[in-house]
């Protein structure tokens, strides 16, 4: 039987699983479920194995005919034994405690570890250092050197590029910019990580319907519709988005910047021309020029993020 790939993209929201024959065909048996969070905190990792025998069931495949798996995930991580636990502020409750909500106590939740028990093969990788690999292969980044993905959905995640070289970071959690801070703020607004005020606690989806009472998809669609106060509100997370784009434009040089996620991707004709404003509001010798467009991939990317790690 020929060798088959498995593709696993972890967000704070949902788990996606896809298999891939060895000659880059399309994916196929896409499977996703609610991330797992309750439980023992091998529970993402149960889930995983569980996922991608499902996958090859649906296919036919025999499991043990899945050559090599590549994950794509959000962090940030930590190392344990050299292994990456995933220290995730929307998977792991034992961050910022119960003002959160998230069922669990987990301070980190055990990934890299229970896969490789099983596959030799395994590369583990941030969700937005895996986009951007998949952004200059396929995407909206080829031929791109200086270059940035970013994600903006239930968490706001960074995967960075310059001289044409990925930024990893001792941990691999180079890019954790929605952890940074760039405005003052005193609403009381919490990341899941136990910051308050950082950009990820007042503009991610999390982060929105933390502070608002309102799913982000709510608010996005009242500004569509021209209410007004919904409309001032999308300007306030443009501006705090923005400026994090400005200063990773201001610190890295960056020539383009690609976006995706769910926030983002489903609101990207409201939310673009906003955030293309910010960013081209300061500093002309280091902005001028630079492009803000969406992921070539769209929806599709996180798919293809863990695809991209198979080579």
């Amino acid at each position: 039987m020929a060798a088959m790939r498995a593709c696993v993209d972890i967000g704070g929201t949902k788990v996606a699983v896809s298999l891939s024959p060895a000659d880059d065909a399309p994916l196929l048996a896409r499977r996703t479920e609610p991330t797992a969070k309750t439980g023992d905190n091998d529970a993402v990792a149960v889930q995983i194995l569980r996922m991608i025998d499902a996958a090859c069931a649906q296919q036919g495949v025999d499991p043990a005919a899945i050559a090599c798996v590549g994950v794509s995930t959000c962090g940030p991580f930590e190392l344990h034994d050299g292994m990456v636990e995933l220290a995730a502020p929307n998977i792991c409750g034992g961050l910022s405690g119960p003002s959160r909500g998230l069922p669990n106590q987990w301070r980190t939740a055990q990934l890299e570890a229970p896969l490789r028990r099983r596959f030799a093969r395994l590369r583990v990788e941030n969700d937005g250092v895996a986009a951007l690999e998949a952004e200059r292969r396929w995407g909206a980044l080829q031929g791109v050197q200086h270059c940035a993905y970013v994600t903006w959905s239930t968490g706001v995640g960074v995967g960075l590029c310059v001289d044409g070289r990925i930024l990893r970071g001792k941990n691999g959690n180079a890019g954790h910019a929605g952890h940074s801070f760039v405005v003052d703020d005193d609403s009381g607004a919490q990341c899941g990580c136990g910051n308050f005020g950082d950009v990820e606690a007042l503009v991610a989806g999390s982060g929105v319907e933390h502070r608002f009472g309102q799913p982000a998809a709510q608010l996005m669609a009242a500004a569509h519709a021209g209410d007004v106060a919904a409309l001032q509100t999308v300007d306030a997370l443009c501006r705090i988005m923005g400026r994090m784009l400005y200063n990773l434009v201001a610190t890295l040089d960056l020539q383009r910047i690609s976006l995706g996620g769910s926030v983002f991707w489903h609101n990207r004709d409201l939310l673009l021309p906003r955030l293309d404003q910010e960013l081209h509001a300061h500093l002309a010798p280091l902005t001028s020029g630079v492009e803000l467009v969406p992921a070539g991939l769209g929806e599709r990317v996180g798919d293809y993020a863990a695809l991209a790690l198979l080579d």
